[in-house]
């Protein structure tokens, strides 16, 4: 979708300015913001995927003015309200009212270090050979759906090349609404910066994007 979250090559939001030695948390609530959500993720209810629409789904005005790790709270009340584990009363009160939906699973304090170490590897084979091979020249689609797309905007109709096949991973754009994972051949696609950028863009710059394959056709 066409969120706030898809900022690339828009203007008026001031320069990039990385903090030095930045600390992997600015408060205390951020790591429980993080616990929570990661723990939370391990009920089985929901997909990374349909947890990255929540936070695509705040409203922008919403969604701009605050920081990261409060996107990850307000995308999480909404998933824990949509698959039954917390009313909005309960949220609000941080008092429960009623039985929540059963968890599939629940992650206990022992499990971390294995769990985090794990991982969730998206990586699924498909029956198919791949349609592209690195040196093909391809075109991405021009679309702007309502649901989820891990296709920016700014990459939207570009002509690239192939560089290279990664492998065959879940499809983010179905997994998001349980469609399925319905995997595809993901593509490492190179355009040129005046491909992206236009006149006047730096001619010894390129940029690179990981796409499905049902994002790109054939030129």
């Amino acid at each position: 979708m066409n969120g706030p979250h898809d900022l690339g090559g828009q203007m008026g939001f001031g320069p990039v300015a990385p903090e030095k030695d930045e600390p992997y948390f600015h408060g205390e609530w951020e790591k429980r913001a993080l616990g929570l959500t990661l723990s939370s993720g391990a009920l089985g209810a929901w997909t990374i995927d349909e947890s990255r629409h929540a936070r695509e789904n705040i409203p922008p005005v919403e969604y701009l003015g605050v920081s990261y790790y409060e996107i990850w709270i307000r995308a999480l009340e909404v998933l824990l309200e949509r698959h039954g584990f917390a009313t909005r009363a309960e949220i609000d009160a941080g008092q429960k009212h009623m039985e929540p939906a059963t968890p599939k699973r629940i992650l206990k304090a022992d499990m971390v270090p294995g769990v985090l170490a794990k991982g969730g590897p998206c990586d699924r084979p498909v029956g198919t050979e791949p349609r592209f091979q690195p040196g093909d020249r391809v075109r991405t689609r021009n679309f702007n759906p309502e649901t989820h797309t891990r296709l920016p905007r700014y990459a939207r109709a570009k002509i690239g090349f192939v560089e290279a096949v990664q492998g065959s991973f879940v499809f983010p754009d179905d997994n998001a609404h349980g469609k399925g994972e319905n995997p595809q051949w993901v593509y490492t696609i190179v355009f040129d910066g005046a491909e992206i950028w236009g006149e006047g863009a730096d001619p010894t710059l390129t940029l690179s994007i990981d796409a499905w394959e049902s994002y790109l056709e054939r030129v």
